[in-house]
C-alpha cells in the first residue's frame, strides 16, 4: 500500500467501524455506469461536513487494487446486478489537495511537490516500465498505461483548496486549473476522474479549463441527490435506533432541499396527452455530522464548525452590497428570497452583486436553495444560530432596526395611514445617502429599499405598462398571499402629492390590474427636497393612499 497510489481501505474501514454508519455505497452503482464513458468526469460539490471525504475514501477502497470485497458484499451496492464488475480493478490515485496547497507556498511549488510524491508511488509499483522521463509526471502516467494498458481512477478530494487557501492568487488558480486539464482531459489512462470540494468548478469567461466535467452540486446534485447528505428516512431510522425525538432533530438539522433528475415516465403517452410535466424526486437533506453528534449524544445543539466557515459567514454577510445586509435580516425573519445564481463565478472573491454572495453561502451550507422557485432560505435552527452569532455586533443594530421599520411601513400602507407612511419614509431618508434622493429614479430606488420587507408578500415590478403610461412601482401579491392588496405606487420628485395622485387616476392604472379590482391600494408619494428644515412641520415626504 502506498500513500497516493492505491491507498487501501483503512480510512473507509474506520468509517465502517464507527458507532454510526449510514450506508451510501449505492452511489457506486451510478459511478459504475459512467466508468470508461464520456461521462467519466464527475465533480461533486457540497458543504463541509456533508460526507465528501468519506465518499472519496469509499471509492478508493472499492476501485483500488487489493481485496475489499468483504467490506462491500453486505452493503447496499451488493443489491445491484453485476455490482462487483469494477471492484478492485483499477489503480487508484487519491489526492487530498489541502495537503499540498498552502497559503504560504506558491501553486507552482505545491503542484511540483504533489507530482513528485505520486511519481514515487507509481515507480515503486511499476519499477520495470519503460519510462521516457521519470521526472515528468504526465509522461510517467502515459508510460505506465502504454506498458500495461492499466487505467487509473483518479480521486481528488478538496479539489477547490486553491480558491480557499489562495483566494487572491488569480494566476495561481489559472495555473492549477490548467494543470488539472492537462492531467485529466482526453487521457486514455483515465477510467474515472472524481473530484469533490465545496465550490463548483471555477468559471473564467465563457469557457472553463475543466469543461469535460459533469457537475453535481448542492444546488443540482442530479443522480447523486440521495447521497448529498442524510435523507429523511435515514435520519428516522437513526432516531428510532437511538431513542431520539425525530421532530427535534428535524427542526435543528433538516432544511436542505435537493432534486434528482426527472425520471423517465413509464406512462409517457398518458403524460404527453395530459401535458402535465413530470416532476423530479425531491429529497430533504440533513447535515450528517450534526445528526451523528446529536443522535449519539442526545444533545440537540449547534454543532456547526465555528472556524473557517464561521469566519467566512461573518466576513461576507457584512458586505453592504446592493442591500445584502437587509436581505440577511429578511432571511433571518424566516422569509425566502428569490435570487439569480447564474452570475456567481464559483470562487470566494469575485462578487458583483448580493446574489453572488448569497449563492456562495448556498455552497458553504449557510443557505438552502429551492431550484423550483429559485429562492434561498435559512434551512434550520442550527444555521439560524450561526447567523445570530455572526450578526451580534453593533454594526448590525441599524440593519435590524431598518427591517422592523420596513415591516411597520408595509403595515401602515395596508392600513391607509398616510401620515405614518410619510413619517417612516422620512426616517429612511435620514439614514440614506443624499445621492439616493437626487432624482426621481434615485427616489424609486430609495422607496424600494424602504419597502424591502414587502418581498415576503409581493413581486416587485418597475415601470409596469398600464396601457396609458407606466406605473413607477407595482407590488403584485404572490400566490402564497392572494389576500394582500396590490400596491400601485406613483412617485414625484419636487412636485406635489396631488400631482402624483392625479397621474394615477388619469392613467386609469387599476384597469391594467382588473383581476385585483376591489383589493388595490393606490399610493402617491412626493419628495420635496426644498422644504425648509426651519418649518414647523418639517417633512420632505408626503403620501396619499386610496383603496379601489
Amino acid at each position: 500500500m502506498a500513500t497516493y497510489l492505491n491507498p487501501g481501505s483503512a480510512k473507509f474501514e474506520e468509517t465502517l467501524n464507527s458507532d454510526i454508519y449510514v450506508d451510501k455505497t449505492g452511489m457506486i452503482a451510478y459511478l459504475n455506469r459512467v466508468v470508461r464513458t464520456e461521462q467519466k468526469y464527475v465533480c461533486v460539490s457540497r458543504p463541509r461536513r456533508f460526507g465528501k471525504s468519506i465518499a472519496a475514501n469509499m471509492l478508493a477502497s472499492y476501485y483500488g487494487k487489493g481485496d475489499s470485497r468483504s467490506l462491500f458484499e453486505s452493503r447496499k451496492i451488493a443489491e445491484q446486478d453485476n455490482w462487483d464488475r469494477y471492484l478492485n480493478k483499477y489503480d487508484v490515485i487519491k489526492v487530498v489537495m489541502t495537503r499540498f496547497i498552502k497559503s504560504d507556498v506558491s501553486v507552482k511549488d505545491s503542484l511540483a511537490k504533489m507530482e513528485k510524491s505520486i511519481i514515487r508511488d507509481i515507480v515503486k509499483a511499476y519499477p520495470v516500465a519503460d519510462y521516457m522521463d521519470k521526472t515528468d509526471f504526465l509522461q510517467v502516467m502515459d508510460d505506465v498505461y502504454a506498458d500495461t494498458e492499466q487505467q487509473f481512477v483518479i480521486i481528488i478530494d478538496e479539489w477547490d483548496a486553491v480558491f480557499r487557501e489562495r483566494k487572491d492568487d488569480t494566476e495561481g488558480q489559472r495555473l492549477y486549473l490548467d494543470f488539472l486539464r492537462d492531467w485529466l482531459k482526453d487521457k486514455e489512462y483515465v477510467a474515472l476522474a472524481y473530484m469533490t470540494g465545496i465550490l463548483p468548478i471555477k468559471k473564467y469567461g465563457k469557457h472553463s479549463a475543466l469543461n469535460m466535467f459533469d457537475e453535481y452540486s448542492i444546488i443540482a446534485p442530479l443522480q447523486l441527490a440521495p447521497y448529498s447528505g442524510f435523507t429523511e428516512d435515514e435520519v428516522r431510522v437513526l432516531c428510532d435506533e437511538y431513542g431520539r425525538m425525530y421532530d427535534q432533530v428535524k427542526e435543528w438539522y433538516d432544511g436542505y432541499e435537493v432534486c434528482d433528475i426527472v425520471p423517465p415516465d413509464p406512462n409517457y403517452e398518458i403524460q404527453k396527452a395530459t401535458g402535465k410535466p413530470i416532476e423530479p424526486k425531491r429529497y430533504a437533506i440533513y447535515s450528517p455530522v450534526s445528526v451523528v453528534k446529536a443522535v449519539s449524544s442526545g444533545i440537540i445543539q449547534n454543532y456547526w464548525n465555528k472556524t473557517e466557515n464561521y469566519e467566512a459567514l461573518s466576513e461576507y454577510i457584512k458586505m453592504d452590497m446592493d442591500g445584502l445586509k437587509e436581505s440577511v435580516a429578511f432571511l433571518m425573519d424566516g422569509n425566502r428570497l428569490k435570487i439569480n445564481i447564474s452570475s456567481y463565478q464559483n470562487d470566494m472573491t469575485s462578487f458583483h452583486s448580493k446574489d453572488d454572495v448569497l449563492t456562495m453561502l448556498i455552497h458553504l451550507g449557510y443557505l438552502g436553495y429551492d431550484i423550483g422557485t429559485k429562492e434561498v432560505f435559512i434551512p434550520n435552527k442550527e444555521i439560524l444560530d450561526e447567523f445570530k452569532t455572526s450578526t451580534n455586533f453593533d454594526d448590525w443594530i441599524s440593519t435590524f432596526e431598518s427591517f422592523k421599520k420596513s415591516q411597520k411601513l408595509l403595515n401602515a400602507t395596508w392600513n391607509l395611514e398616510e401620515e405614518k407612511v410619510a413619517e417612516i419614509l422620512e426616517w429612511f431618508h435620514d439614514g440614506a445617502e443624499n445621492k439616493t434622493y437626487n432624482s426621481e429614479a434615485a427616489l424609486s430606488y430609495a422607496i424600494q429599499m424602504s419597502y424591502y420587507a414587502a418581498q415576503k408578500y409581493y413581486t416587485t415590478i418597475q415601470e409596469l405598462d398600464s396601457g396609458k403610461g407606466y406605473v413607477d412601482l407595482a407590488y403584485l401579491p404572490s400566490p402564497k398571499y392572494p389576500d394582500k392588496p396590490a400596491l400601485v405606487i406613483e412617485l414625484k420628485y419636487n412636485k406635489t402629492i396631488e400631482t402624483a395622485f392625479d397621474q394615477i387616476q388619469a392613467r386609469n392604472y387599476p384597469d391594467k390590474l382588473s383581476h385585483y379590482k376591489g383589493n388595490i391600494l393606490l399610493v402617491g408619494i412626493n419628495y420635496n427636497k426644498d422644504v425648509s428644515s426651519d418649518s414647523k412641520d418639517f417633512k420632505r415626504h408626503s403620501c396619499k393612499i386610496e383603496k379601489v
